[in-house]
C-alpha cells in the first residue's frame, strides 16, 4: 500500500507531453495499481512500477529537441491514442515471465518518446509552409499550460505575396522589440516576469533583423536576408 501512495503521488507531481492528456491520471493510476499482476517474477514489479512512475520526467528528458517542447491538442490525442492502446493490449495479457513486461513499458515508452518529437516537429515544418507569419494554438509539455507557436513560413505564390510577407513579418518584429524592451523593464519591477522568443526570431540567419539594424532595414534588405535563411 506504501508503495502505491508513492507511486501515485510522484506520479501527480510530474510533468510531460502525454501528462497533459485527459485521461492520463486515470490510466496511468490503472497501470500502476495493477503492475503487480503481471510478471511471475517479484523484481519486475518495482521496476515496471519505476517506469511508470517516471514516465512524464524520463520523456521530458528523452525528447532532445533544440524546439521548445510544445505539442497540439489533436496530435496530443493521437499520441495517447496510441499509447494507451499498446498499454491496454499488454495488460490484457495475464502474468508474464520475469523481465517481459519492463522490457515492453520501455519499448512504448521509447515508442512514444518518438511520436511526440516527430508530432512536434511536423507541426514546426507544416507552420512553415504557410506564407508570412503564422500562429497555431499548442499545448506546453512542461506545465500543461495552453501556449501557441509562432512561425514564419516561405510558401508565398507571388512576389506580392512575398512582399506583404516579409512587411508583415518587420511589423512583427518592431512591435515585439517594443513589447521586449517594455517587458525588460516591468521584469525589473516584477522579476519572474518573461516571455519565450518566438524560434525564428534567434535564427542566426536573422542578424540582419536584430534591433540595432531596424532603423535603416529596407524591405530588399528584409527580403535577401530571409530568402538566405
Amino acid at each position: 500500500m506504501a508503495l502505491l501512495l508513492y507511486l501515485g503521488m510522484t506520479a501527480a507531481l510530474a510533468r510531460g507531453c502525454l501528462h497533459c492528456h485527459d485521461n492520463f491520471s486515470e490510466k496511468f493510476s490503472f497501470y500502476r495499481h495493477h503492475v503487480n499482476l503481471k510478471s511471475w517474477w517479484v523484481g519486475d514489479i518495482p521496476v515496471s512500477g519505476a517506469l511508470l512512475t517516471d514516465w512524464s520526467e524520463d520523456t521530458m528528458r528523452e525528447l532532445h529537441l533544440a524546439i521548445p517542447a510544445e505539442i497540439t491538442r489533436d496530435k496530443l490525442d493521437q499520441v495517447a491514442e496510441a499509447v494507451y492502446q499498446r498499454m491496454d493490449q499488454l495488460y490484457q495479457g495475464k502474468m508474464y515471465f520475469p523481465g517481459y513486461f519492463p522490457n515492453e513499458l520501455r519499448s512504448i515508452f521509447r515508442d512514444q518518446v518518438h511520436l511526440i518529437q516527430n508530432a512536434i516537429i511536423e507541426s514546426r515544418i507544416d507552420c512553415q509552409r504557410h506564407c508570412g507569419i503564422f500562429q497555431y494554438e499548442t499545448i506546453s509539455c512542461n506545465n500543461c499550460t495552453d501556449s501557441h507557436v509562432i512561425c514564419f513560413g516561405y510558401n508565398c505564390e507571388s512576389s506580392a505575396q512575398w512582399e506583404t510577407a516579409v512587411r508583415g513579418l518587420l511589423s512583427y518584429i518592431n512591435n515585439w522589440h517594443k513589447q521586449d524592451t517594455s517587458m525588460r523593464w516591468s521584469s525589473i519591477s516584477s522579476p519572474g516576469t518573461c516571455r519565450t522568443t518566438p524560434a525564428f526570431l534567434i535564427s542566426p540567419s536573422f542578424t540582419c533583423l536584430e534591433p540595432q539594424h531596424l532603423a535603416n532595414l529596407t524591405l530588399e534588405n528584409a527580403s535577401e536576408c530571409l530568402t538566405q535563411h
